[in-house]
């Protein structure tokens, strides 16, 4: 209890679970300003720090807020005195859940479990499996049918898990000039289209990446969630494996795991007692000599603009396209370590070298609802198709992005929107390869739900 007579509980019990103090909100109202889902919420982000300053434990932690924030930390990156407010939101989800309070967002919740349970039995996410089970759990058997079959068609699904567990010991080493890759379980299942194209442009481009064996889940967008431990040690378990392969770098195409990668890294940095934790988990003690590059990072600092120029048999000419960078990518820089978090430029460079004409907007690190994608497709379609009007508005032929979880959500739900248009979303891979002339197919293009062929008759 404080001076002033307020129960100071709650502020406490977060600070121990964060080490952020909540007491620094002055309500500058930043937060919800810049929220994407500040509209959909029942109390908006500068309000639940409002009640958590005040003691208010049964509105907070009864509230929907906290399970409906998609974690793409906005709030985060612009709050003017630093406060991690993404990290706050899943604290006090762990603390209503700790009090025996039942969240107001079910299947949320759901989801958690259901993906912690599917990564620690397989060691990846099967991504079919956990969609079906999804389904079921929350009343809805026959949600998405007709996309999933579509995707089977295409060959965008794994029919039958992969089981995954980390070698005691590497089974290979790495090689002079050799980067480690790893692709994250959707690479291997709903965005195999990324996990190709990747390849065959780095082969291209003279860029030796290799697959560690025996890599596992890195926790992506649900178990931050559910386990701050578990959320550091699948990562750290990964980066273990890297380093003990005698690797000292790693790309990583999907931004989610990205993310995880990188949040784990200054989370171990910055408390000595969660490194000992993670230690004893994966027994083993991480030296941090690997560092993390995203697939722009590699192109940029490996190959540069001028190289992936030379590179090109069929420019782009006369292709305008917007560059889609999602939340996670950039936000936030304490993290990522980005020098561009609301402005990202390498995409648009990147186009720029391929020929193309890179369209300039507000949207580029905007929200797609990505996490939320399973549990409330409802408010996932509703940003997603914010952002592909947003498109449409421009003139723009075709997105381009670099995030698996975006692009589901851009191309694969883009028919349940309802729009009148269908705006093509390719990755850009994709785009390099068909610029550097190598085939369509090589880059499976043929697997995306929204048919790329206006983008193919525009460049030839």
């Amino acid at each position: 209890m404080t001076e002033t007579g307020i129960n100071d509980r709650l502020v406490r019990a977060v600070l121990e679970k964060t080490g952020e103090n909540a007491y620094l909100c002055y309500q500058c109202i930043k937060c919800s300003a810049g929220c994407p889902l500040a509209e959909y919420f029942d109390l908006t982000p500068n309000q639940v720090m409002r009640a958590v300053q005040l003691g208010r434990e049964e509105r907070v932690l009864n509230s929907k807020t906290i399970w409906l924030c998609a974690s793409c930390q906005t709030c985060t990156t612009r709050c003017p005195q630093g406060i991690d407010l993404a990290r706050i939101m899943d604290a006090l989800k762990s603390i209503a859940q700790e009090k025996g309070i039942k969240p107001k967002v079910p299947e949320v919740a759901t989801f958690h479990k259901v993906f912690l349970r599917n990564v620690n039995i397989l060691g990846r996410a099967y991504e079919l499996g956990l969609i079906a089970e999804m389904n079921l759990r929350t009343g809805q058997p026959f949600k998405d049918v007709g996309m999933g079959l579509e995707m089977i068609t295409k060959g965008k699904v794994r029919i039958l898990p992969s089981v995954a567990r980390p070698p005691r010991q590497p089974k290979r080493m790495a090689q002079p000039g050799e980067i480690a890759y790893y692709p994250g379980c959707s690479l291997h299942s709903l965005s195999s289209e990324l996990d190709e194209s990747t390849r065959t442009v780095c082969d291209v481009l003279g860029l030796k990446v290799v697959e560690p064996q025996g890599w596992t889940c890195c926790g992506s967008s649900a178990v931050h969630g559910a386990d701050p431990v578990v959320a550091t040690t699948l990562p750290i378990q990964n980066l273990a494996l890297v380093e003990k392969s005698g690797f000292d770098e790693v790309m990583a195409p999907c931004s989610a795991c990205l993310f995880r990668f990188k949040s784990a890294l200054h989370d171990l940095r910055e408390e000595d007692s969660l490194k000992t934790q993670v230690a004893n988990r994966i027994h083993y003690e991480y030296r941090d000599s690997v560092r993390v590059l995203s697939v722009l990072d590699l192109f940029e600092e490996k190959v540069g603009m001028d190289a992936i120029a030379t590179h090109v048999k069929k420019p782009l000419h006369g292709l305008r396209v917007v560059s889609y960078y999602g939340c996670l990518l950039t936000r936030p820089p304490k993290i990522t370590g980005a020098n561009h978090v609301e402005n990202p430029r390498q995409m648009d460079q990147i186009m720029v070298a391929l020929g193309a004409e890179p369209v300039d907007w507000s949207y580029k690190t905007e929200c797609c609802g990505g996490s939320l994608s399973l549990t409330r497709t409802d408010l996932a379609l509703a940003l997603t198709r914010k952002i592909l009007l947003a498109a449409r508005a421009l003139g723009a032929d075709a997105i381009t992005t670099s995030c698996p979880l975006c692009h589901v959500n851009l191309d694969a739900r883009q028919a349940q929107i309802g729009l009148d248009f269908q705006m093509p979303v390719l990755f850009i891979s994709q785009f390099m390869g068909l610029a550097f002339g190598i085939e369509p197919q090589r880059l499976a293009v043929h697997k995306h739900m929204v048919s790329v062929k206006p983008v193919l008759d525009k460049i030839g």
